[in-house]
């Protein structure tokens, strides 16, 4: 695909080039080559903690569907699948169809789809030959699916397949009820054109492991109903699938050891576990090293992710502003952290003194506190950890792959 010097992250008056070259052109951050701010992804890190997913999610008889809309990132969603990912999971018809453009044969859209548009998109997929599960949480919204395949019918063999959605209340979607959710059920699998695949929740906003543990509890056992009602098909997986980053031990620990007696997937939808963070995933999976009954491979998930930007001014002695704001970095989750500093002729980047506390994020600036002798000086380069890598990636066109010395490696395209 092509670039040009407009792509935010590329150098002033940069010749065009396409996303493939861009790890061709011996590009340096240390050695300045690139304007800050700069989003990057180390890419050793990211291939470690995918690598590292693989083996917790083989030891334990799990699979992962990540959420493609973490990054949005065809070539990182390369790598998952090239890791044993079973789907890409995706929350809009948009998202779906950058998957269909680039490969991906099987999809799980984790929300339910409305609106004539939407609903024609999905059997459309079906007909380009993807395997498309959809969530359904209610009968308005299994009808507006019956609907699209009466007028598309899917084609033999490749039904829509319904993952029912089991919700709690004061939450976002799914039924309120087992009671109401295994009617969905029931409903779901005498529609022509659709199937009934399994159950899912998403977990990841419930404030603890228990209560995750809880909503987990309820997809096993709505999975146990609809087998014993005979709702799916012969020989048809039963899918059971939790969709959170923070409680995937919780998922599995629930999930691993459930038996239906015929064949059964057992999905996790983690995303941010590839790039993880520096604030909210770190704490979620510390406590997961604590308390997890599952084995952990060795090593462990590390934040690959990162924002560099300069030291713009120092206007007082406690205060530095830096050249990146609200428009580069995420910050619904936490402020960022600073994690390190480079000045030019360094022999590498030095960890950030402790009491350097980033205060407040403008449009395009910087607020961070620090100690009166502090060594930071105008032009320096400061590293920042993130929060919830999402809302970090979908302010980039274009994040760099780079090596342990901030070398580029490659280039990632995004599709927000």
């Amino acid at each position: 695909m092509p670039l040009d010097a407009s792509t935010k992250g590329l150098p002033f008056g940069a010749p065009p080039l396409t996303v493939g070259a861009v790890g061709g052109q011996g590009w340096s951050v240390l050695a300045g080559d690139l304007p800050l701010p700069l989003a990057l992804v180390r890419e050793p890190v990211v291939r470690a903690n995918s690598a590292w997913m693989s083996a917790f999610l083989a030891a334990n008889g799990l699979v992962i569907a990540p959420h493609g809309k973490t990054t949005m990132a065809p070539a990182l969603f390369d790598l998952q699948v090239a890791d044993g990912a079973w789907a890409i999971t995706v929350a809009t018809v948009q998202q779906l169809e950058v998957c269909r453009r680039f490969g991906v044969r099987r999809v799980l859209m984790a929300n339910q789809p409305v609106g004539r548009l939407a609903v024609a998109a999905c059997f459309a997929a079906l007909a380009a030959g993807i395997e498309l599960y959809c969530l359904v949480d209610g009968s308005a919204g299994l009808a507006l699916l019956a609907e699209g395949a009466s007028r598309n019918p899917p084609p033999a063999g490749n039904p829509l397949r319904i993952l029912v959605e089991m919700g709690f209340v004061g939450g976002r979607t799914g039924a309120r009820t087992r009671a109401a959710a295994i009617d969905l059920a029931r409903a779901a699998a005498a529609t022509p054109g659709l199937v009934l695949g399994g159950f899912e929740c998403f977990e990841g906003l419930l404030p603890t492991a228990d209560a995750a543990q809880v909503l987990v509890d309820d997809v096993v056992a709505l999975s146990r109903q609809a087998v014993a009602a005979s709702l799916f098909g012969v020989d048809q997986p039963v899918i059971l699938s939790a969709g959170g980053s923070a409680f995937f031990d919780r998922v599995g620990e629930r999930l691993g050891p459930v038996e239906l007696g015929r064949p059964m997937v057992r999905v996790l939808r983690s995303g941010c576990y590839l790039t993880h963070d520096s604030i909210a995933y770190a704490e979620a999976f510390a406590r997961i090293i604590r308390e997890t009954s599952l084995p952990l491979p060795p090593g462990g998930l590390e934040p690959a992710l990162e924002v560099w930007a300069h030291v713009q001014s120092r206007p007082e002695d406690i205060r530095a502003i830096l050249t990146m704001g609200k428009r580069d970095v995420g910050f619904d989750a936490g402020l960022p952290v600073p994690l390190k500093w480079y000045r030019p002729g360094m022999s590498a980047p030095q960890t950030m003194p402790s009491h350097h506390v980033v205060r407040a994020l403008n449009d395009q600036h910087c607020h961070m506190e620090l100690p009166a002798d502090s060594p930071l000086a105008i032009g320096d380069m400061v590293g920042f950890g993130i929060g919830h890598p999402c809302t970090t990636f979908d302010k980039w066109q274009l994040l760099l792959l780079v090596d342990a010395e901030y070398r580029v490696t490659g280039g990632l395209k995004t599709f927000f």
